[in-house]
């Protein structure tokens, strides 16, 4: 087994309760001999099971390598507190609202979250750096993960890349741009070591339920109709969730990388109508039904600047460092359906909790 990672001692990860954040957690856990610090306000998308379901299976050395604080990033003292005492030589900041309909309903928790929380996290992180010595400073860095949609939309032809500008059209994607330039302003002006990731749409096993795959899925197996924005001809860049994963703590074990960015797409573009059918096709093959699951396809209003095309070029990140993504959408989406109709009782049960939230 390769141990992963192996040039640092304490990572702190923020959002580890969210989609991406737990299938990075729960692969170091696997992977490496990291003590793992999970902070997370425990939102209505989080989800402790997948990461206590492999802790429950695990030796008790392994299990005390992981940590985690139930702590909003919103709180400053907090937040300065536990990074003082933690003392990480190395941050993976996750934690973010990211669902475009939401914050298109509710644009202050966007604020919130991605703007105020992602500078709390800046403002412990630099007052840590300050204190450490040179060593203990060659080794930290603070990898800012972030998305392609700050980047605008495009049309038919072109890609995004590391020199894209930004053009964020949604609530959602202008704080997180705002996210990315707090960012980059703490590395010129203060010298904090970060290093900046935007990617593309994220998708397969343990994603929460309101994003469009998962969504997908859960309305076809209940026989409900499937939203399809519009005319379904929107376009995304899909990648899996492993390779996602993998493409992070490749940057986070390179060296060189401070003050970078890097663009991580999945090269697997997809309209939003052929996503669904891909994914009807795949329950047709697993489910017996006297029509396709395509029948169950509806389009329904679009949603407000609803952005046409995402597209990554990846190919800085593949020359620089070496990776490339193992999946294509063929396999991914295949491994997500079969994952979903697998644990049909965790989804029921994240969305039960949702709607008692709410």
């Amino acid at each position: 087994m390769t141990v992963l990672l192996k040039n640092h001692c304490r990572v702190l990860i923020t959002g580890g309760y969210g989609f991406i954040g737990s299938n990075l957690i729960r692969k170091l856990l696997l992977n490496s001999s990291l003590n793992i610090f999970n902070v997370d306000k425990l939102g209505y998308a989080s989800d402790q099971f997948a990461i206590n379901n492999l802790l429950s299976k695990m030796k008790n050395e392994q299990k005390e390598r992981y940590k985690f604080f139930h702590i909003n990033l919103c709180n400053l003292k907090e937040i300065d507190e536990l990074v003082n005492s933690v003392k990480p030589d190395l941050i993976f900041h996750l934690a973010a609202e990211s669902h475009v309909d939401r914050s298109i309903q509710s644009p202050s928790d966007f604020i919130d979250s991605n703007i105020i929380g992602t500078f709390n996290l800046l403002y412990s992180a630099r007052k840590l750096f300050d204190s450490f010595s040179d060593e203990d400073k060659n080794k930290f860095k603070l990898i800012h993960v972030s998305t392609d949609e700050v980047f605008g939309t495009l049309g038919l032809m072109g890609r995004f890349s590391e020199i894209s500008p930004y053009s964020p059209r949604s609530p959602y994607s202008a704080s997180k741009a705002a996210s990315d330039h707090l960012v980059n302003a703490w590395n010129h002006t203060y010298g904090l070591p970060t290093v900046i990731t935007n990617c593309s749409n994220n998708y397969g096993p343990w994603q929460f339920p309101e994003k469009l795959i998962p969504l997908a899925i859960n309305k076809a197996i209940n026989g409900e109709n499937i939203p399809l924005y519009g005319d379904g001809s929107n376009v995304r860049d899909w990648i899996f969730v492993d390779d996602h994963i993998d493409a992070l703590i490749m940057v986070a074990s390179k060296k060189a990388l401070i003050g970078k960015r890097y663009c991580i797409g999945g090269s697997n573009e997809k309209t939003n109508r052929e996503v669904l059918e891909t994914i009807c096709e795949i329950l047709d093959k697993s489910i017996s039904r006297v029509t396709s699951f395509k029948k169950l396809i509806t389009n329904v209003k679009d949603r407000p600047g609803h952005d046409f095309r995402y597209s990554i070029d990846s190919s800085l990140i593949q020359n620089e460092l070496g990776w490339a993504p193992k999946y294509s959408f063929k396999q991914g989406i295949e491994k997500t359906v079969k994952w979903y109709l697998k644990n049909l009782i965790w989804s029921q049960e994240i969305l039960k909790n949702v709607h008692h939230n709410n």
